[in-house]
């Protein structure tokens, strides 16, 4: 199972790198006269490599409008102008787009004409982070894997926007205006395929309903969070990277059992306001509880099994895998209890 996860989220990082060398070695071969034809299709405001000429590079050049995108590009990039509007007429020919990067610019969403995003049929990556837009631009294409709408100002989504996005491995929307009532039962209907959601630092007080159930990364950071609902994580029963660091989390709103999840390696809880280390499993690998409001540490209490159950079956046995443990920014004194280092044998750093 583990093997799997890490390699579901190589696959995620990773597949960029990819496509990237595979379509260079296409390429590399182009003679002179090959060269010459891409550079006479390149618009006089962008640059067009020789030795990737199915990307076009107009970032950091002032434009206020996107220039006309030949029919060979894959990758464009966008980011750092002042571009405010995006229209059909500059992508008539742009049949084969798979990349694009608008971040950094002044796009609005009343500044997207209407249908522009969901024609770019063959469309996968598209970066509107660091924008002005109030809601999730709709409709939008079919085939997209990932999505990255962070520091915007988006405090709606609109229905039924995610629900044909079937092939969805990353949604971002990480610092914007989303409150709970953002987020709907149905919001994330149709993201069978998503694997990491980030909407950290934003102003939901609740945890998001009805998270994808194949998500493994989970990132909600930075809002106003005080209670787990019971048995929370069972709808999500792949989940690996939980984050939870700067909410108002304190012991009564976590249920006896709610981190006691079989599938999480890494859990982070850090800046809340916990005074104990609560229930967690024995499959996890790194827990993050620095600056809360903890005194002590029991290692008894806390390990996820029997330490006398743990010497009786040694290392082949049920041994807690925890790894990294970080405690500092409370109030426990060192040196750490013996009994943590009983129970947890695999560990590898504690910091206190």
């Amino acid at each position: 199972m583990i093997l799997k996860v890490y390699t579901s989220l190589l696959l995620l990082f990773l597949v960029n790198s990819v496509w990237t060398r595979t379509v260079r070695q296409v390429y590399d071969d182009l003679g002179p006269d090959h060269w010459s034809h891409y550079t006479s299709e390149c618009p006089p405001e962008c640059f067009c490599p020789p030795s990737f000429p199915n990307a076009l590079y107009c970032d950091n050049k002032g434009l206020k409008e996107i220039p006309p995108i030949p029919a060979r590009i894959w990758y464009l990039y966008l980011q750092n102008n002042q571009i405010e509007t995006l229209s059909e007429k500059p992508f008539v020919n742009a049949t084969h787009l798979r990349w694009i990067n608008l971040n950094k610019n002044k796009i609005t969403n009343s500044g997207i004409e209407s249908g522009v995003l969901s024609k770019l049929k063959r469309l996968l990556y598209l970066f509107v982070e660091d924008n002005e837009l109030e809601e999730v631009p709709a409709p939008l294409p079919v085939g997209l894997e990932q999505l990255r709408l962070a520091r915007n100002k988006i405090s709606r989504i609109p229905e039924g926007v995610f629900s044909h996005l079937e092939n969805l491995t990353l949604l971002d929307l990480h610092q914007n205006n989303l409150l709970d009532s953002a987020l709907q039962s149905d919001t994330f209907q149709g993201l069978n395929n998503l694997m990491q959601l980030n909407i950290a630092k934003n102003s939901l007080k609740k945890m998001p309903l009805s998270i994808p159930a194949n998500t493994l990364q989970l990132f909600l950071d930075n809002n106003s969070i005080e209670v787990i609902p019971e048995n929370y994580f069972s709808a999500i029963p792949k989940v690996t990277f939980l984050r939870l660091n700067y909410n108002k989390l304190s012991d009564d709103g976590i249920p006896s059992n709610g981190f006691n999840v079989s599938s999480i390696l890494d859990l982070q809880l850090s800046h809340n306001q916990l005074t104990k280390i609560p229930p967690i499993n024995a499959h996890l690998e790194h827990l993050h509880l620095d600056h809360n409001k903890i005194k002590s540490v029991n290692g008894t209490q806390i390990c996820p099994v029997s330490i006398a159950l743990e010497e009786d079956y040694g290392y082949y046995g049920n041994v807690p895998r925890l790894r990294y443990l970080r405690l500092d920014g409370n109030e426990i004194q060192p040196p750490i209890p013996l009994d943590i280092m009983i129970c947890f044998r695999l560990l590898q750093a504690v910091v206190i």
